[in-house]
């Protein structure tokens, strides 16, 4: 359901820049698809040993659990590591973060991490909830690793439906994906979880991404 030629062009034009180039098996090197830690170990643990270059993880919880506030002790925790990354292909002692939030203004995700005291260069903040929007400022910041809270707030301006109809998270989902694997963006995406208990709908964010966390909380 295409509002016109020209949302067409920009969304086809954008997927064109982000596609991935192709290149002889035997050129290509294992050891860029690496592990970095998280600086939280348990959250290390069940990504099976830190956040993978490149990969999308899906962040699944009902609203109020604590996935934006466990999203920002990230960020910190990767902003403070002294240990060399190797990151995009280069060795850097800090990763460079954007975190695009469409549930809460700068100011509001400015108070929490004073809360949290979560202080970075290296951090920064985008409040847009046009995927369009944010893919630019991803090209223009080129950060390692992008969060976005949440999912059911982004919207493609080339769909008629509303933000956080199964429509727009299937195409905005599909989008991010094909920004971490084209680009090496390590990619977290928060997703809320309604009273059934499903994510924007029936299962439909699951098989689109490579990891899948939920939390809980005690009833």
């Amino acid at each position: 359901q295409a509002v016109g030629d020209g949302a067409k062009a920009k969304a086809g034009g954008r997927s064109r820049a982000l596609r991935a180039k192709a290149h002889p098996i035997a050129e290509l090197d294992t050891a860029q698809e690496i592990r970095f830690p998280t600086g939280m170990g348990e959250l290390d643990r069940v990504l099976g040993g830190g956040a993978v270059q490149g990969s999308l993880v899906l962040v699944g919880g009902a609203p109020g659990i604590g996935k934006s506030t466990l999203m920002l002790q990230i960020c910190s925790k990767l902003c403070e590591t002294s240990k060399v990354l190797q990151i995009c292909g280069k060795l850097r002692e800090t990763a460079k973060i954007l975190y695009v939030s469409g549930e809460e203004s700068p100011r509001q995700l400015k108070l929490r991490a004073d809360r949290l005291g979560v202080q970075s260069d290296n951090l920064y903040v985008l409040s847009e909830t046009c995927l369009g929007d944010v893919l630019e400022s991803v090209e223009e910041e080129k950060p390692d690793v992008l969060i976005v809270d949440s999912i059911q707030t982004l919207y493609q301006d080339s769909l008629e439906s509303p933000a956080g109809s199964v429509a727009q998270v299937r195409a905005c989902t599909l989008e991010l994906m094909q920004l971490a694997k084209g680009e090496g963006i390590t990619v977290f995406v928060i997703g809320h979880v309604n009273k059934e208990g499903s994510i924007a709908g029936p299962k439909v964010l699951e098989h689109m991404v490579d990891c899948v966390l939920y939390f809980e909380g005690e009833a």
